[in-house]
Parts: C-alpha cells; structure tokens; sequence
C-alpha cells in the first residue's frame, strides 16, 4: 500500500475512533500519523487533529512546523490554503507559536 493511502486510512481510521469513542484505535491513528508527519501531509493532519479533539497530534503538527523550512514547505500546499480556511484559530495559533520561538 502506498504511503499516501496509508496516510488516508489512518486518517478515516482516526474520524471513526473519535466518533464510535474507540480510545485505543484513536490513539494507534494518532502514533502512526506523528511518525508520517511532512510538509506535504501536515495541514491536513492538523486540521483533523483540530476537529477531533487530538491534543499530542496537534502538538506534533506544530512541532513539526516551528523549523522555517517545514512550514514553507507546508504552506506552499493545498492542504494549507484548506487549513487556513477551515480552521482559523489553528493558523493563528500557529503564528503566535511561531513568533514566540
């Protein structure tokens, strides 16, 4: 299976976790989507990590996107434009995260 259909099963793995109160499968989705992490997955998983509820997810996401090269990198992708849309107080949570360090 290819990394990217990996990547869109973890994340419909994590949606129905979170909507049936799978803690366990919930928490399998979120490790395996922390160590798939790149600038061309990490909008999408932020914001999935946003609309349920994943606080360690979120955190990895950020961790991720506080190296100026990998938020460049994310922010040049779609899945940052739909981010930025769709979630709002994410991006602005990000910037503030940003100008801190």
């Amino acid at each position: 299976m290819a990394k990217k259909e990996e990547d869109a099963m973890y994340r419909h793995f994590l949606v129905a976790a979170d909507r049936y109160n799978m803690e366990r499968l919930k928490l399998m989705c979120k490790d395996k989507l922390c160590k798939r992490i790149d600038a061309s997955t990490v909008a999408n998983v932020l914001a999935l990590a946003e609309l349920h509820h994943c606080r360690d997810l979120k955190g990895a996401c950020f961790e991720f996107l506080i190296t100026p090269q990998n938020l460049s990198g994310a922010m040049a992708t779609d899945g940052f434009e739909h981010l930025s849309k769709s979630c709002p107080c994410v991006v602005k949570g990000l910037i503030t995260l940003c100008s801190a360090s």
